[in-house]
């Protein structure tokens, strides 16, 4: 029972370990940079800054399929399936649209810019520049699915009317992590904001 519980503990923290290693490695990456405006105790209001991003429109509004079928070319695409073969750095976060059809985009390193990015094989893909804007964001962990999707939309929404922000509507899901890191995982759900706090 002994050796059980021994062995046991080793694989847990053998686990817990690369756990730690795989979030650090996947977190060093280029992200979507925003400024914090305000700070509530359940949600943020950020400013983001005018960026680039690769895009491909789905069929779905599905999260899981939608998830699939957008990383699967969207990933394809900055693993080198473009007319150069080059390989394009991942970032972070990855953002879906939360609409009838869903929008899957993956923000552009800052060292391309839509006349240098390799041309993508999949004519579906479309790069797109997004401008400074204003957004709320909620934040939950674990592993992102439609009910937790509708579930966190839904208290976003409620605690801006309650704090009287006005917002477009727009709302998109936000994944920081990928699949093979199963602890310390993040989503947000974000909206647009018709007006500019300060």
């Amino acid at each position: 029972m002994k050796i059980l519980l021994v062995l046991l503990s080793g694989v847990f923290l053998t686990f817990l370990v690369s756990q730690i290693y795989l979030y650090r490695s996947s977190h060093n990456i280029e992200d979507y940079k925003y400024e914090v405006i305000k700070a509530y105790a359940d949600f943020e209001v950020r400013k983001y800054e005018a960026s680039l991003f690769t895009s491909i429109e789905l069929d779905t509004d599905d999260y899981k399929q939608a998830s699939s079928k957008g990383f699967s070319a969207l990933g394809g695409y900055i693993f080198g399936k473009n007319e150069d073969k080059e390989q394009i750095s991942m970032t972070s976060p990855v953002a879906m649209s939360l609409e009838e059809e869903s929008t899957m985009m993956f923000l552009v390193p800052k060292k391309y810019t839509k006349d240098n990015l390799p041309k993508p094989q999949n004519p579906n893909i479309k790069f797109i520049e997004l401008p400074e804007k204003m957004i709320a964001a909620i934040r939950f962990g674990g592993w992102a699915s439609n009910e937790k999707i509708a579930l966190y939309r839904l208290a976003l929404e409620e605690l801006l009317e309650k704090n009287g922000i006005k917002h477009t509507g727009r709302f998109s899901v936000l994944g920081y992590n990928p699949p093979y890191e199963f602890l310390f995982r993040r989503n947000e759900i974000i909206v647009e904001l018709e007006t500019i706090l300060k």
